[in-house]
């Protein structure tokens, strides 16, 4: 991109960000984006995407029109606070450029009072955007000529396309539309069909799978559920930062009480948290205050969390291909890292897939405090499940609404009942068998006297 002459302020930028080369999603969508051209960027978290986008609308912005020239649209308010972090960057090399975020969590008086002077670029949440534009109208969006859509898929997801609808029905028909994305279902197309103009397709997805900075290390739970299985291994992990990734809020609920009342420095990150305690979770972080953070794919999308040096999956995500999303969190940057899969046997054939796409997992556990290898895929014959079984597993999974004092103990109790119930009736039967072997011996011996 020698070519592209970019302003002395962006320039500045691009040498506090060290960036010694583009990335492949870099060096194809920024010149794309300054051509005017519409664009799909498929890329994986770590790729570089935002700043494919970042660079080019500021080099874009003319700071001499007292208007807003570019939005940046996003499905959560953490992802949105980070994007506008990236942008605010700016201010240290020129203060020309007004940047505002729009997002839930702030308050709204406050910011429509704050709008009587449009801003250049806006970044926000789609909730909030839309409030502001169509409710309110104290939002002049209509003036925009690029919107970026960022975490489309997720956006999808969260069942927020029908906003975006809104929103871009009521924008320029000359608005040059951009979206990220890690997939593209086809529930998007529709959408993107609409509102983009022959739109170029960008791939950019070939880092995590391969990535040589990161080790895939494979954990047989057995017969322990993923959580018994964490809480074992922990002991044999030192993290700078560590992710664990559950598939939804209620199992983040339960693995993070496990966690802390096993005294781990732990954040857990769910849909159910308030704006107070998700900024404060992240501030925490930032701080170094936390070392393992438990969330959900959904809530852990686009979100850059700093210096992590482990992950670990505890089970397989919905969709196979946020794997390498998960894995890819570490062995950023140059660094190295380390991807541990906590699986069951049902898994063992999407690990297989896995496998065939480039990924070579070692297959290690946690023994007498140290990591050993063993021999991958070792289950032994299970054996039926008894009734007993079945209520135990319904009290292990399930979820924790409110983490009371003693709840762990409790739980335990109830499976040590349960247990005890269970060999009491195995007993009984026992000496009814015995009982019936004898009386059928008796009744044998007094038709042999007769003989």
């Amino acid at each position: 991109m020698d070519n592209i002459k970019f302003k002395p302020e962006i320039i500045s930028l691009i040498r506090k960000k060290n960036f010694q080369t583009f990335t492949p999603i870099q060096e194809k969508c920024i010149p794309l984006i300054l051509k005017g051209r519409d664009v799909i960027g498929i890329s994986a978290t770590g790729t570089g995407k935002s700043h494919a986008f970042i660079l080019p609308i500021l080099q874009m912005i003319n700071t001499d029109r007292d208007l807003i020239q570019a939005v940046v649209a996003t499905p959560t308010r953490e992802l949105a606070r980070q994007l506008y972090q990236q942008f605010v960057q700016i201010n240290e090399f020129s203060d020309a450029y007004r940047i505002k975020l729009i997002a839930s969590g702030i308050d709204k008086e406050r910011m429509m009072g704050e709008l009587k002077q449009q801003p250049h670029i806006v970044i926000g949440t789609i909730g909030r955007l839309k409030d502001l534009y169509v409710d309110e109208q104290v939002l002049r969006l209509d003036t925009a000529r690029i919107m970026v859509i960022d975490e489309a898929d997720m956006t999808l997801e969260m069942a927020f396309i029908e906003e975006v609808d809104q929103l871009c029905g009521k924008m320029s028909r000359n608005l040059q539309m951009v979206t990220f994305s890690a997939t593209i279902p086809p529930q998007l197309q529709p959408f993107l069909k609409k509102y983009m103009n022959n739109p170029v397709i960008v791939e950019a997805k070939e880092k995590h799978a391969n990535n040589p900075q990161i080790e895939h290390v494979l954990i047989n739970c057995r017969h322990l559920s993923y959580e018994e299985k964490l809480l074992r291994i922990l002991p044999g992990i030192n993290p700078y930062v560590c992710l664990i990734f559950s598939r939804n809020k209620q199992e983040v609920k339960s693995v993070a009480a496990a966690m802390k009342q096993n005294g781990y420095p732990v954040l857990e990150i769910h849909g159910d948290l308030t704006p107070r305690e998700r900024k404060q979770a992240l501030k925490m972080l930032d701080s170094d205050q936390a070392s393992f953070v438990v969330c959900s794919d959904v809530m852990a999308r686009g979100i850059d969390f700093p210096s992590v040096s482990h992950v670990i999956s505890l089970g397989l995500p919905y969709e196979l291909d946020y794997y390498t999303h998960r894995s890819g969190r570490t062995g950023r940057a140059g660094r190295t890292g380390i991807s541990y899969l906590l699986y069951k046997e049902s898994d063992i054939r999407s690990i297989k897939v896995l496998q065939n796409g480039g990924i070579t997992f070692a297959s290690k556990d946690y023994r007498n405090g140290e990591w050993k290898d063993v021999n991958p895929f070792d289950f032994k014959p299970r054996r039926r499940k008894t009734e007993a079984d079945i209520q135990i597993e319904k009290i292990v999974n399930k979820p924790v609404k409110q983490v009371k004092p003693g709840y762990k103990k409790k739980r335990q109790q109830e499976i040590d009942d349960i247990r005890r119930r269970e060999r009491r009736l195995m007993i009984k039967q026992s000496i009814r068998e015995q009982q019936k072997e004898r009386a059928k011996k008796k009744q044998l011996s007094k038709v042999r006297k007769y003989d």
